[in-house]
């Protein structure tokens, strides 16, 4: 299976749970929706590369409010 076939059935199965969460549980609706359209592939060539990845991975959700996709949530 390919890696976008792989993030396609993630994607299926994962909004398939929630929105029979929602359904069946009594799940509070999301606004939005859940996932973005497309992904970013990228292949890690070496270390210093994982490095900055990592710590970007580390960092980002310190700066969520000031994303301007955030909605005070």
């Amino acid at each position: 299976m390919t890696l976008p076939g792989i993030v396609h059935r993630y994607k299926t199965m994962t909004t398939k749970r929630y929105t029979d969460g929602i359904k069946y549980l009594g799940w509070i609706p999301f606004p939005d929706k859940l996932w973005q359209r497309n992904y970013y592939e990228h292949i890690i060539r070496n270390q210093n590369e994982l490095n900055r990845i990592r710590e970007y991975i580390i960092n980002n959700p310190l700066n969520w409010e000031t994303d301007e996709d955030y909605a005070g949530l």
